[in-house]
């Protein structure tokens, strides 16, 4: 058949660019290392940026208590229908107190919450603005929803003001929607100006903090605590995936937007809630992260003179953050590079179109507090030669 003649050629072309994807063989991980396609490697591929998921004394003692029966496996159905477990109140309650906000809502995951927020609150009357770097599921949830979008140049507040400027008394409402933390570049989001334009333009502000809570603010509230902005963005997003070590994802926000989502945002009426005994697990890893300010300092620090030194050696090291990506444009580069870091003991993943940009292949280095400079100190040297 054609479609199958399609399709195979598709993939070999894939191959032939060095874009071709394989799932990797992952019998364990425990701490610092995990095994993949048969090799024990150090593990800087991870978003577990606390290294919570491996913390043996959290992970035994919420064994024993999910032993004696507390939480199930599933929750049969949606939150709606019969899904929704006392601890989904528990753990909204706690959050709404952490970020100091009237509101705070779970999903399943941060995919489920960014396909669903956008098509729920805007429709064709309104414009949405986003950074031209936002991730896949921003880009989805833009295209899910009827109202028509722009996206700005990457951190370019000039241009999102044009852009503000032009659409001004045009539409309804409009929406400009941002990562904190870039996922890709590991670079921040200037919020101090993101909500300037915000309340200069009468705009709604939704904040993506997927990779920076756990990470950055007193609290790991994420860039909005460390910037000081949290009561003046409209929605915060986050995830339980990265950081905090567990599965699903929040926003916070106010009471009225709440009660409005829930009545129409798609992704969260139509799909099963989450098991009771991973809401337990976030709970407990969210009131953890709260108290591990030092880990976030030396995790900042590390990632600091990993850069300083991959920078030194001629690298094209963007970012400012625990993410720290070296740019080699080739496909082919960023895939021999993991390959010769790999021999070395080290699991860097190559990330490549259409993750990134064309031409914007690079290895992604992603630390945790768990790391010293020891375990990473030979990188320079294997990347920069």
């Amino acid at each position: 058949m054609q479609f199958y003649e399609r399709i195979s050629d598709e993939l070999n072309e894939l191959k032939r660019l060095d874009r071709y994807r394989v799932l990797p063989d992952i019998p364990a991980r425990n701490g610092k290392k995990i095994e993949i396609n048969g090799k024990l490697l150090l593990n800087l591929s991870s978003n577990d940026y606390l290294g919570l998921g491996d913390d043996r004394a959290m992970l035994e003692g919420y064994g024993t208590q999910f032993r004696k029966g507390s939480y199930a496996m599933t929750s049969s159905s949606s939150r709606l229908l019969t899904g929704n477990h006392p601890l989904y109140d528990q753990l909204e309650k706690a959050l709404a107190l952490l970020y100091g906000r009237e509101s705070a809502m779970v999903f399943n995951s941060g995919y489920h919450a960014n396909i669903g927020i956008l098509p729920a609150l805007c429709n064709r009357h309104d414009l949405v603005l986003s950074d031209r770097l936002n991730h896949a599921s921003i880009i989805d949830g833009m295209k899910i929803a009827e109202a028509p979008y722009q996206r700005y140049r990457h951190r370019d507040y000039d241009h999102l003001e044009e852009l503000l400027a032009a659409a001004a008394g045009r539409y309804r409402q409009i929406f400009i929607v941002t990562e904190s933390v870039f996922s890709m570049d590991g670079d921040l989001a200037d919020l101090f100006r993101l909500v300037a334009l915000k309340e200069q333009y009468g705009a709604f502000l939704i904040v993506d903090e997927a990779h920076g809570v756990g990470v950055f603010g007193e609290r790991g509230l994420g860039l909005c605590e460390t910037a000081g902005m949290v009561q003046r963005i409209d929605i915060i997003t986050g995830t339980f995936g990265k950081a905090l070590a567990s599965t699903g994802a929040f926003a916070v926000m106010g009471a009225l937007v709440k009660e409005y989502l829930l009545n129409t945002m798609r992704s969260f009426i139509f799909t099963t809630a989450l098991p009771p005994v991973i809401l337990g697990w976030s709970l407990l890893t969210l009131q953890r992260q709260t108290s591990m300010s030092t880990e976030r300092a030396e995790l900042l620090k590390l990632a600091a003179r990993l850069r300083r030194e991959l920078i030194l050696r001629g690298c094209d090291v963007p970012g400012e953050s625990h993410i720290v990506p070296v740019v080699t444009g080739s496909n082919a580069l960023a895939v021999a590079l993991a390959a010769r870091l790999s021999n070395a003991g080290l699991l860097c993943m190559p990330v490549r179109p259409p993750t990134v940009p064309e031409h914007g292949a690079r290895i992604r280095i992603s630390l945790r507090s768990i790391l010293e400079w020891e375990d990473i100190e030979r990188i320079p040297e294997i990347i920069g030669g």
